[in-house]
């Protein structure tokens, strides 16, 4: 039988098509107008069509597109330099999404053990639940099965402990161990956030064991959580950090930075990419730390994800039937449903209200950084109504 279409049928793609956006909104093709706190997973974090981002990628466009890193690349130079800035890094390496991010934080943390003269220090302790990508060697550090299965052994070096277990962490650590990496918040995993004083442990037993510390923060990072990165809550500096998603506000790019002694492994032809720290995405990354940089703009975020916060609180209370849990922090936020969770999912749909899936069956809330109190409200009473509704429903099933 023919398929119905020539793409490859890797996802469950909701029956949506959306022509353009608006800052928070998305506006179908038959002119529906949905409020989008999917922000493409975490990605749009100054919404849709932002002018300054707009305006720095037509500039760029009618410059250079693609160079290549055979040349030197001037945004390079700048969105690095402000990177490091404002973080514990010293170098970065500009990748194109996340996962390569994620691939170049294990190869860097790697390449530092082998350049002491350990090599076989190359295992990587990594958490149940995590989620860090799709590549084969990001499925292995993931752990699970359902991402790993059907695509032959898995890749050697990654050993997964349970989520917030410090006590198997250590247990865990060996004379292969080269790193632990963690997210700061699981995403993919249920909206799961560590704990300060775990990340603290972490940092503490890395530096007393000479490993490592990666943190993946592709969801996390670029203000989500209303810091610049969520480990500035617990205090502490990782040695490596892997950033994408909100980093392009919407253009493909990720980076992985590092310290400069755990990226001393790193020198030349030890690792590439055509497209990574292309001009295009130098421009919008620069014309996007503009914004979040701006004076104000997190404490925004912080206040703005208090009224999520208490809203969503209150709805839990009154819904305790459709609403098990509020999960996660700042504007990455987890509804964990007491009903099959894709039954609140077709109902806030069906409010012209976009969220993602997650695990444990849960629903992730992950506006744009530029949500006001007012749509915050919006959306909230739009999640009333679809609470309300599959409450009907579900009074009416059981009767």
């Amino acid at each position: 039988m023919a398929a119905t279409t020539p793409l490859y049928d890797t996802y469950m793609r909701a029956p949506l098509r959306f022509e353009r956006g608006e800052g928070v909104w998305l506006i179908a093709e038959d002119g529906s107008r949905y409020l989008d706190f999917a922000a493409g997973v975490a990605v749009n974090a100054l919404g849709h069509a932002h002018p300054h981002l707009v305006e720095a990628l037509k500039s760029q466009a009618d410059k250079v597109w693609h160079l290549s890193n055979l040349y030197e690349i001037p945004g390079q130079e700048s969105l690095a330099r402000r990177l490091t800035a404002v973080t514990f890094a010293d170098r970065v390496f500009f990748t194109n999404s996340g996962a390569e991010a994620l691939e170049c934080a294990i190869k860097t943390a790697r390449r530092y053990h082998f350049a002491r003269g350990n090599p076989e220090k190359f295992h990587v302790i990594t958490f149940e639940g995590a989620f860090h990508g799709r590549t084969i060697a990001t499925i292995a550090a993931g752990g699970q099965q359902k991402y790993i299965e059907g695509f032959g052994p898995k890749a050697p070096g990654f050993y997964q402990v349970p989520f917030g277990d410090i006590a198997a962490v250590k247990d865990a650590i060996n004379d292969e161990t080269a790193a632990i990496l963690i997210e700061p918040i699981q995403g993919e995993g249920g909206v799961r956030p560590v704990s300060k004083e775990f990340l603290q442990e972490l940092r503490a037993l890395c530096d007393e064991f000479g490993l490592l510390l990666i943190l993946d923060e592709v969801q996390t990072g670029i203000g989500r959580t209303g810091k610049l990165f969520a480990h500035e809550w617990a205090g502490i500096r990782p040695d490596i950090m892997a950033v994408a998603k909100g980093i392009g506000g919407g253009f493909p790019l990720g980076a992985c930075l590092a310290t400069e002694e755990a990226a001393a492994g790193m020198v030349t032809g030890t690792h590439g990419s055509t497209y990574g720290g292309n001009p295009l995405a130098m421009a919008v990354g620069n014309a996007v730390l503009d914004v979040v940089l701006a004076d104000g703009f997190l404490e925004q975020v912080r206040d703005v994800a208090l009224v999520f916060r208490q809203g969503l609180a209150s709805l839990k209370d009154r819904f305790p039937d459709v609403i098990e849990e509020i999960r996660g922090d700042g504007l990455l936020l987890g509804i964990k449903a007491k009903v099959p969770s894709a039954d609140l999912l077709k109902a806030i749909r069906a409010e012209k209200l976009l969220v993602v899936p997650a695990g444990e069956n849960v629903l992730r809330l992950l506006p744009p950084l530029i949500t006001t109190a007012a749509e915050a409200r919006e959306g909230l009473a739009r999640i009333e109504r679809a609470a309300e509704a599959v409450k009907s429903n579900s009074g009416n099933a059981a009767a």
